[in-house]
């Protein structure tokens, strides 16, 4: 597939800063930028894994330990205004 973009002086400046750093023809740098993209975009999709996350949570509660006991009835909306009036 051909894809064909005009880019802005600033853009094409780097691009083909960053494909001579690199060895690389301007064209196959930009393939190259476009497929780690693609790759990275695939992969954040927002699922994890159940081991993810129960780590994930593990480390949200860590410490949690040490906080307050409070009763329930100090979470009322009136508690969270309370003095605001």
């Amino acid at each position: 597939m051909t894809i064909r973009i005009e880019l802005n002086p600033e853009i094409e400046a780097q691009l083909v800063a960053g494909a001579q750093a690199r060895g690389l023809a301007p064209a196959e740098y930009a393939e190259n930028l476009l497929r780690d993209a693609i790759a990275s975009h695939g992969e954040s999709q927002g699922r994890l894994s159940v081991e993810e996350l129960h780590a994930m949570l593990d480390a949200i509660a860590e410490g949690s330990d040490n906080l307050p006991k409070l009763p329930t009835m100090a979470f009322t909306r009136e508690s969270f205004y309370e003095g605001r009036l």
